[in-house]
């Protein structure tokens, strides 16, 4: 997110400023039009903080749904006996099929009810994450499908609610309710852990997790049904809505506008390098700490189900916790500092996010020395990219005109995704077994000194620009395995006298 891209008044078409009331002086072919005037729009401030509070919670609900599986992992790929690039690519189709559904759901959200397109996402995704619960070890392939349309159905939410916050809420105002509601991303990512190995725990079948979601997201659909309103487009902005039959633009219209915005393609970049790595970051955390207890000799390795869900607890709570205080801290810091400079929003972005990048890097190399220093940055690194989700969300309602907004939302989520977390837990699995080989056979990606779990995240190594670009200098792959040392595994009776190639030889769940 470059700062110097920042443009604090919303562009038009032509790359001119907005006149009064947020639209472009100038016409010409690919804007946005004007729409008519019309009776103004309002809302007791306590419906409007009301709606607020059943939007916050369902996108709790939302992010829930995006890490469930990560908490019960080591679970889900010996129920269904997939590898580690295959586990990697359940998250790869959940993403893929939310970034393909998101543009159509844009287009809904800025032409027809928004009420009804929400409503419709959640009946999706809950229904098909129940289903999934019921599929059966033999067909894997239809659990991949599953996750595929709970992504559909989760793409509604990702792209319409927060266009309704943006219609319901101005300025300071809009800013602050904004951080609340992006709170619960990392709240919402973290409860996922938490709730997948509790339920877990407590039923000994992880299946069970999915099960109980539905029920939270029935709630939900019949508060979104009787409290929150569908305002006008533009209504905070005292636009108000167009009368029937009046202009409207095309989508490649939009689309092109969107192109031509500087401030809203610099702020998309710096999204899909936060999104890459909070992707890989999310999905393989807990498998990373809990091969790193193996290898400090802390936990033994998961031989049958269920395994150890104590590090998916760790770090669900790291995530919840880092997540609360670094959207307030992103947000109080952006507004803030923007009373002395107008760019406040792109530069607070764009310091977080180059701070992070130190952080994850040594909580890797970290590792196999101390797991406390490692959980250390681990959490400075999740709070500093949090930093981020309020101010990009603020930054996107701020230069994009309101009849747009909702192809803005869904074009940001489809490139973000695109290009980051829908590929990077995949490439995270992918890569994982050349890591795994001896130090000459494979590419030196991580210090020769670092154990086996790294390989889990050194993926992150790429870290991020603000702006978007990536640093491809990171870290090489470890020359020997975990096994070498006397590590916990090594010491179980089963494997004593035993080669780990031995046929007919149960290898514990990371050798996969």
């Amino acid at each position: 997110m470059s700062a110097e891209s920042w443009d604090p008044v919303p562009e038009g078409p032509q790359g001119s400023p907005l006149g009064s009331g947020g639209h472009s002086e100038n016409s010409g072919s690919g804007q946005c039009p004007p729409p008519p005037m019309a009776t103004p729009w309002s809302l007791p401030r306590w419906r409007a903080y009301v709606a607020a509070a059943v939007l916050c919670y369902t996108n709790l609900l939302n992010y829930m749904n995006w890490f469930i599986i990560a908490g019960v992992l080591l679970d889900v790929q010996k129920f269904f006996q997939i590898s580690d690039s295959h586990a990697g690519l359940l998250q790869t189709v959940f993403i893929g099929c939310l970034l393909l559904s998101a543009p159509v759901f844009g287009y809904l959200g800025d032409r027809h009810s928004r009420k009804a397109t929400l409503s419709f996402g959640i009946l999706l995704w809950s229904g098909a994450g129940l289903s999934s619960s019921f599929i059966s070890p033999q067909y894997s392939w239809l659990f991949f499908l599953s996750r595929g349309v709970v992504g559909t159905g989760t793409a509604s939410y990702s792209t319409i609610a927060p266009t309704i916050l943006g219609d319901l809420f101005v300025k300071d105002q809009r800013t602050r309710v904004l951080a609340i509601f992006y709170i619960f991303i990392p709240v919402g990512s973290g409860l996922g852990y938490v709730l997948g190995s509790a339920v877990k725990e407590l039923t000994g079948n992880w299946r069970w997790a999915l099960r109980i979601m539905p029920c939270l997201e029935a709630v939900a659909l019949v508060l979104l049904i009787v409290l929150v309103p569908d305002p006008p487009r533009g209504a905070s902005e005292k636009q108000g809505e167009s009368a029937v039959g009046g202009l409207r633009s095309s989508w490649s219209e939009d689309v092109r506008y969107l192109g031509r915005n500087r401030s809203f393609v610099w702020s998309t970049l710096g999204v899909t390098a936060l999104a890459f790595v909070t992707g890989a970051l999310g999905f393989w955390a807990p498998k990373f700490l809990f091969e790193a207890r193996v290898v400090h000799g802390l936990q033994l390795p998961c031989f049958r189900q269920p395994c150890n869900s104590e590090d998916s607890l760790i770090f669900g709570a790291l995530t919840v916790v880092t997540g609360i205080i670094g959207v307030i801290l992103g947000a109080e810091a952006s507004r803030r500092y923007k009373k002395v400079n107008l760019r406040a929003e792109p530069l607070v972005c764009a310091s977080s996010l180059l701070a992070a990048a130190p952080c994850l890097y040594l909580a890797l190399i970290l590792a196999p020395t101390t797991l406390l220093a490692s959980y250390v940055f681990l959490a400075l690194g999740e709070l500093l990219l949090s930093c981020n989700w309020a101010v990009v969300a603020d930054i996107l309602l701020s230069v994009v005109v309101p009849r747009c907004r909702g192809t803005a939302e869904a074009l940001q989520i489809t490139v973000g995704h695109i290009l980051g977390d829908a590929g990077s837990p995949y490439l995270t699995g992918l890569v994982r077994p050349d890591l795994q080989r001896p130090a000459g056979q494979a590419a030196r990606l991580l210090p020769a000194a670092l154990p086996q779990p790294s390989a889990e995240l050194s993926v992150l190594c790429l870290c991020h620009r603000p702006g978007g670009r990536l640093l491809p200098d990171g870290c090489a792959a470890p020359g020997e395995r975990p096994g070498s040392s006397a590590t916990a595994w090594n010491r179980d009776p089963r494997w004593q006298g035993r080669g780990l190639q031995g046929r007919g030889e149960a290898k514990p769940a990371f050798w996969h």
